[in-house]
């Protein structure tokens, strides 16, 4: 390792030997099987976990709490106990079944997964990192979770946790995301050959329970006289500063024709929140204005008041919201159509999309 990212008082852990008793993954997977966390997708001690179920949770778990997973997890085998049955789903269930975890492109290639790991597996996930990154979302990290932690395979997992664990373990310095390549380095030497999925487990637990990116709680860590950055844990890792996220701004058209009839379209495939269901809107801008026109002739539009606001990844969205009327025989677009009201809860509608809805229903005109 490099020592010139090393300050401080502390020796540096020597993961070497990771299977020797005192060695890291030894007094972490010592305290795992003492304090894990219960799961849902997590077998018993002693009993082999199920492929699906990891899989599962991982591609749900990016980006995405524990706690918010849950119930997610849940009513996905519900629905679909195996992977032939996600399989079989139409797409448009899973996303359904998908809105409010967010990053929908994770459920489209859910989907997508499933049939490849169904027609061309027989329903059998591949056991090694390098057939499992050649399945459809499934990256680096993911392949060496399911990898090791549903086939017991040695791979390298890193994750959030992974990072600020050895970034204050071995007390790195240098900020984040440009010491990525180091702290796998480090991760990848403190993995053991023998329960490398259990130990990857320790490892995030130990990250999520114990070494918290605030406050954590150095008393109770089981390799605390280990660690380097003990006396700096809370600054670790450091990370570069933020960049001003922008904002966009357009128009939602909610349009409706004299039988109650609203009108959506299907946003394309492939980009920000593709494959979902909207009501139609303008595109968004972060300069100018917004196209005002909706995509059918209306017989009124009124601008209720109040703004729509989200905010994604990269950027920060308000939305105006017109409430239109339309004509009894106005025709739907391509990729659009007409939905009753009762209906409004079988379309997949990503969490922005819903504010819509609520405010179109619920909101008041402007000077009214």
């Amino acid at each position: 390792m490099d020592t010139t990212a090393i300050d401080t008082p502390h020796p540096i852990p020597d993961p070497t030997g990771p299977d020797a008793p005192g060695s890291v993954a030894r007094r972490l997977l010592d305290w795992y099987d003492r304090s894990r966390r219960r799961l849902p997708w997590r077998s018993d001690p002693g009993h082999r976990p199920d492929p699906y179920h990891i899989w599962l949770s991982e591609i749900m778990l990016q980006q995405t709490t524990v706690a918010t997973v849950g119930p997610y997890f849940q009513r996905f085998l519900e629905k679909w106990p195996t992977v032939d049955a996600l399989a079989s789903a139409p797409l448009d269930d899973v996303l359904h079944a998908w809105a409010g975890l967010g990053y929908y492109a994770r459920a489209r290639n859910l989907h997508k997964c499933a049939r490849t790991v169904s027609v061309v597996y027989g329903g059998m996930f591949p056991e090694t990192e390098e057939d499992l990154l050649t399945l459809p979302g499934i990256g680096r990290y993911t392949a060496a979770a399911v990898a090791a932690i549903a086939f017991g395979r040695r791979a390298v997992v890193v994750d959030g946790n992974v990072e600020r664990v050895m970034a204050r373990l071995f007390s790195v310095m240098q900020p984040l995301p440009d010491s990525k390549p180091a702290l796998t380095d480090l991760a990848d030497r403190c993995t053991p050959a023998d329960r490398a999925g259990d130990y990857a487990q320790a490892v995030m637990d130990i990250g999520a329970t114990v070494c918290t990116p605030k406050r954590p709680k150095c008393t109770i860590c089981p390799i605390v006289d280990l660690c380097a950055g003990r006396d700096m844990a809370e600054t670790l890792p450091a990370r570069k500063p933020k960049s001003v996220k922008p904002t966009r701004r357009g128009i939602a058209f909610w349009i409706v024709r004299p039988d109650g009839a609203v009108l959506f379209r299907r946003r394309p495939e492939s980009g920000l929140l593709g494959g979902m269901m909207e009501p139609p809107s303008s595109e968004w801008v972060t300069d100018g204005e917004p196209d005002p026109n909706p995509p059918v002739a209306v017989t009124e539009r009124i601008p209720l008041t109040g703004k729509v606001r989200h905010t994604f990844t990269h950027f920060h969205l308000e939305l105006d919201v017109h409430h239109c009327g339309a004509d009894a025989g106005a025709a739907a677009p391509d990729s659009a159509r007409w939905v009753m009201p009762d209906r409004f809860g079988d379309l997949a509608l990503p969490t922005v999309m819903k504010k819509i809805v609520r405010h179109a229903l619920s909101g008041a005109i402007k000077g009214s």
